[in-house]
C-alpha cells in the first residue's frame, strides 16, 4: 500500500506555523521588563506558574493569582531591599516607612502599574519572538546549505511522510521545555492561607512568606488604615469636585444667557472662538489627584493641557509610573505641553515623550494656534541631595537665552514696537524668575510658571503678565504630598483669543485639605503696559526704568 505524501504547500505551511509558534513561545516565556514596584526598582519576568510572585529578598515573598491569561504568571524581583536584615523589629520597619509614599502611589493607582508592565512585557515578548524567528530562519537556510542538494532529497524522501508527527512533536517539546524553564519554583500557595490584611485592597487574596509576614502581622493595621484614608479622601474630593464644577457651569450658562455683567469675565463676546487650556503644576507624584484631573478634563474639554513642571519627586525611573498615571488623565487627542521642573530629570522627559507629550526644549512650538516657548529648568533638586546645576548655564543665563529666542521669533522691533501678531503667545517655564528677562524685553506678553507651591498673580511684569500656579499635587513648601492633601491642590483654566492673540481670562479650580472643592468665577487678566513707540535693541533696561512691576519670586528648592 503506497503512502501519499502531503502537498508541498502544506509542508511549508506546517513548518512556518511551527516556527512561528516556537518563536512566539520563546518570546513570551523569556519576556522581561525593568520597571518599578512602589518605591523600588523591580524586574518583571513571565513564568508559566499561573501566579504572581513578588520576591522581596530576605523579607520573603508575596504570592497572588496571576493577571495574565492561560497559565502564564509573573515573577517580580524587587531591588533595593536591604540584604542584611537579620531580624524584623521596630528599627527595621521604621527604615522602610520612608517608602510609604511610594507604596501609596502603587496602591492608589495599581491599574496604571499593571498597564505599564503589560505593555513593557508585550513589547519585550514581541522583540524576543522576532529575534527567535530570525535565528530560526537563519539556522534553516544555514542547514540547507550545509546539507547540499543530494542529502536534502534523501532526507525529504524519509521525513516528508512524517511531517505532521514531527511538527507536533517539536511543538510539544518546546512547550514542555518552556514550561519547565519558566517555572518559578514550588508553589508557595499550597500551604499558605490568604492574608486577611489585604482584604479590599489591590492585593486581596495574597499570601505572604518569610519575615515579611511578621512585619505585615505587626504593622498592617497602620498601613491599611493609611491606605483606606487615602482612598476615602480622594473619592470624596472627586465627588465634590464634580458637583462644584457642574454648579459653576450652570451659573456661567445662566449668566451668559442674560444681560452682560460688569466687573467680571463670565460672559464671552458674541461669536468668540477661544482656545481653552487646563494648567497643572508641581504634581510631585501625587497620583491620588489623577482621577480628579481626568474628571475635570473630561468635563471641561480643553483644547490644550499644560504642565509647568515637577511631575516627579526625584526624577527616578521608579517614578515613571507617576508620569504614566498623569498622562492617563489627558483626554484622547488633546496635546499635553510640559516644561520640566527642577525635580524632574531626563528619565522623566523620556517617559513624557513616550506618552506623546510635547516637552519644551527651548524652541517655539505652535499648539492649537497658540505659540508656546519654554524649556526644562536649569537646576536639579533631589531630596536629600540639594540643588545642583543641570546644565552649563545659570537660571539668569537661561532666562536671557529664552528672551533672545522670543525676540528672534518676534523679529526686529521698529516704530510702534512689537505687535501682538509678532510675539510668542506664552512662555511656559517652571521657575518664575527665569522669565523676567523675556517679560521685560517686550517680546513675551504672558508667562506661566509653578515651583513656588503657592499661587502668585496674575501680576504685570515688564510688558507682560505673569501667573504662578500653586501645586496641583497639594505639596507644601519644601515637601511633597502623597496621601491626603497637605495643602490645597489648584488647577487653572485659561482661555486664549486667537483673533486678538492674547489670554482673556483665568478660572481657579481648588481642592482643599478637607476634601472640599471650589470652582471660582472667570477673572480677567490685568492690562499690560503698552509697548513703547520704539524699543531700543540693546538698551531695554533704560526703557523700563520707570515701569513698575511685581517683585520677582525668588528661586527656592521647591
Amino acid at each position: 500500500m503506497s503512502r501519499t505524501n502531503p502537498p508541498h504547500w502544506l509542508r511549508w505551511t506546517l513548518t512556518g506555523v511551527a516556527a512561528a509558534l516556537v518563536a512566539l513561545t520563546f518570546g513570551i516565556t523569556t519576556a522581561q521588563a525593568d520597571l518599578s514596584l512602589g518605591p523600588h526598582e523591580a524586574t518583571y519576568s513571565v513564568t508559566a506558574d499561573d501566579r504572581l510572585v513578588a520576591d522581596l529578598g530576605p523579607l520573603g515573598t508575596v504570592v497572588t493569582d496571576s493577571p495574565l491569561p492561560l497559565t502564564l504568571g509573573v515573577r517580580i524581583t524587587v531591588h533595593e531591599i536591604p540584604a542584611d536584615l537579620s531580624a524584623v523589629d521596630t528599627a527595621s520597619f521604621d527604615a522602610l516607612v520612608g517608602d510609604l509614599d511610594g507604596y501609596l502611589q502603587f496602591f492608589g493607582s495599581p491599574q496604571q502599574t499593571v498597564r505599564t508592565v503589560a505593555w513593557a512585557l508585550t513589547w519585550d515578548a514581541l522583540r524576543g519572538a522576532g529575534v527567535a524567528a530570525v535565528v530560526l530562519v537563519a539556522a534553516g537556510f544555514g542547514l540547507r546549505v550545509l546539507l547540499g542538494p543530494a542529502r536534502r532529497r534523501e532526507l525529504g524522501r524519509t521525513l516528508t511522510p512524517r511531517t505532521g508527527k514531527i511538527t507536533g512533536g517539536v511543538l510539544v517539546a518546546v512547550l514542555v521545555a518552556a514550561t519547565v524553564t519558566a517555572s518559578a519554583g514550588p508553589d508557595e500557595r499550597a500551604a499558605l492561607p490568604a492574608s486577611p490584611v489585604f482584604a479590599g485592597t489591590a492585593l486581596e487574596g495574597a499570601r505572604i512568606t518569610g519575615r515579611l509576614a511578621s512585619v505585615i502581622d505587626t504593622y498592617s493595621g497602620q498601613l491599611v488604615e493609611t491606605y483606606q484614608a487615602n482612598e476615602v479622601f480622594y473619592a470624596g474630593a472627586r465627588e465634590r469636585l464634580n458637583e462644584a464644577w457642574e454648579a459653576r457651569v450652570a451659573q456661567q450658562e445662566e449668566a451668559e444667557s442674560g444681560p452682560e455683567p460688569t466687573g467680571s469675565a463670565s460672559a464671552s463676546p458674541e461669536g468668540a472662538d477661544y482656545v481653552t487650556l487646563l494648567l497643572v503644576s508641581d504634581l510631585h507624584c501625587n497620583t491620588g489627584m489623577t482621577p480628579l484631573i481626568r474628571d475635570l478634563a473630561d468635563r471641561l474639554g480643553p483644547d490644550v493641557m499644560l504642565n509647568a513642571g515637577d511631575t516627579t519627586i526625584n526624577g527616578t525611573s521608579v517614578e515613571s509610573v507617576c508620569v504614566d498615571s498623569f498622562a492617563s488623565a489627558v483626554p484622547d487627542g488633546v496635546p499635553f505641553v510640559v516644561s520640566d521642573g527642577n525635580h524632574d530629570s531626563r528619565l522623566t522627559t523620556a517617559t513624557e515623550l513616550a506618552n506623546r507629550q510635547i516637552v519644551l526644549d527651548g524652541e517655539v512650538v505652535e499648539v492649537e494656534g497658540v505659540r508656546i516657548l519654554g524649556d526644562r529648568d536649569p537646576l536639579e533638586t533631589r531630596i536629600g541631595g540639594g540643588t545642583v546645576m543641570a546644565r552649563e548655564e545659570t537660571p539668569e543665563e537661561a532666562g536671557a537665552r529664552l528672551r533672545d529666542v522670543a525676540c528672534d521669533a518676534a523679529g526686529e522691533p521698529g516704530l510702534g514696537g512689537f505687535t501682538a501678531e509678532d510675539r510668542v503667545d506664552l512662555l511656559l517655564i517652571h521657575q518664575p524668575a527665569v522669565g523676567d528677562a523675556a517679560l521685560e524685553s517686550g517680546c513675551v506678553p504672558f508667562q506661566i510658571s509653578g515651583h513656588m507651591h503657592k499661587r502668585i498673580g496674575p501680576d504685570v511684569v515688564g510688558y507682560g503678565v505673569r501667573y504662578v500656579n500653586a501645586s496641583t499635587g497639594g505639596a507644601t513648601k519644601g515637601n511633597t504630598s502623597v496621601g491626603p492633601l497637605r495643602d490645597s491642590s489648584e488647577m487653572t483654566v485659561l482661555r486664549f483669543d486667537p483673533e486678538r492673540r492674547q489670554f482673556v481670562d483665568w478660572q481657579l479650580v481648588e481642592v482643599t485639605t478637607e476634601g472640599e472643592a471650589v470652582v471660582g468665577e472667570r477673572q480677567s487678566f490685568p492690562p499690560t503696559v503698552p509697548l513703547p513707540d520704539e524699543v531700543p535693541g540693546d538698551d531695554v533696561g533704560g526703557v523700563l526704568s520707570g515701569i513698575g512691576s511685581a517683585p520677582s519670586p525668588s528661586a527656592q528648592d521647591n
